[in-house]
């Protein structure tokens, strides 16, 4: 069990029940890392990037879930059902849960407004590859930020070329929601690391090469001084919000790494994960 030292962000006293796992890091190199995110051209490796697994402590947070929130540790679990009757109906995701996501983030936040820019629907199939605009995709082992320092304004002038620099006057976020559709989520779930506990040259910017763009996202070397949680057994009325990327430099959480992991404590017969992920741009008025 864990005690007050091994989480000290969390404000109050609490035990959090552990579980022992492999997390997958990357490896230190010397090269630019990069993967291509489509068929690589003839002779070229589909990604340079190697895989350092660590078997690390990850903390289940449910017992402590008012203890964590997006400014702090950046992330956070709230209960929250979505009025979605079919997550694998696109329509009904681009007209209701973007609006209920939207809604959501302006209240929690504050911001003024909030753009839906993509999401990722997954479904995790043992041993199969995890192939881009083949179906869904599969859970993200890696463990990653999905934004950086650069590509974090990118994208808002990619998605809103016109306001974009009046929108990058005031502080922005980018913030991804991530929701189990099929729970309780014990196959694959999602390990979220306290942003607290990672320093700046952990995060290596690494090229995501797609066929007429190339997006930046960090990857993640191992220091033994991150703090792993992930929320065991989540079910589809529960969301967590986890930070890609804040503007603001005052302190607060900017960049959050996480990645599935397997639980070896899961029950045998727990239905394999299916969850969605949606990121929006955050903004506030200067």
């Amino acid at each position: 069990m864990s005690t007050d030292d091994d989480i000290t962000l969390v404000k109050s006293p609490v035990d959090l029940a552990i579980v022992e796992a492999a997390l997958s890091y990357t490896a230190p190199s010397t090269e630019r890392l990069r993967t291509y995110a489509y068929e690589p051209p003839p002779g070229e490796a589909a990604t340079n990037v190697v895989a350092e697994p660590h078997v690390l402590a990850i903390r289940d947070i449910h017992r402590a879930r008012s203890h964590f929130t997006l400014d702090v540790q950046g992330f956070q679990l709230l209960h929250r059902a979505s009025a979605v009757g079919d997550f694998w109906n696109e329509d009904e995701i681009r007209s209701t849960y973007y609006r209920e996501a939207e809604a959501l983030l302006k209240e929690v936040t504050g911001a003024t407004r909030v753009d839906v820019f993509d999401h990722t629907l997954r479904r995790r199939v043992p041993d199969a590859a995890d192939v881009r605009g083949k179906g869904p995709r599969q859970p993200a082992n890696r463990t990653h930020v999905d934004q950086t320092e650069k590509s974090a304004p990118e994208r808002v002038r990619f998605e809103l070329p016109e306001e974009a620099d009046a929108l990058l006057a005031g502080r922005m976020q980018i913030i991804n929601l991530w929701r189990p559709i099929n729970g309780p989520a014990y196959d694959a779930p999602l390990a979220i690391c306290d942003a607290k506990s990672v320093a700046p040259q952990d995060l290596v910017a690494s090229d995501l090469i797609f066929p007429k763009r190339a997006g930046e996202i960090y990857l993640v070397t191992y220091n033994p001084a991150h703090r792993w949680f992930y929320a065991r057994g989540m079910q589809p009325d529960e969301v967590l919000l986890i930070k890609c990327y804040d503007s603001a430099t005052d302190g607060r959480a900017r960049f959050v790494p996480h990645g599935s992991f397997i639980d070896p404590t899961a029950p045998k017969d727990a239905p394999l994960r299916e969850s969605i992920e949606l990121r929006a741009m955050v903004f506030h008025a200067p």
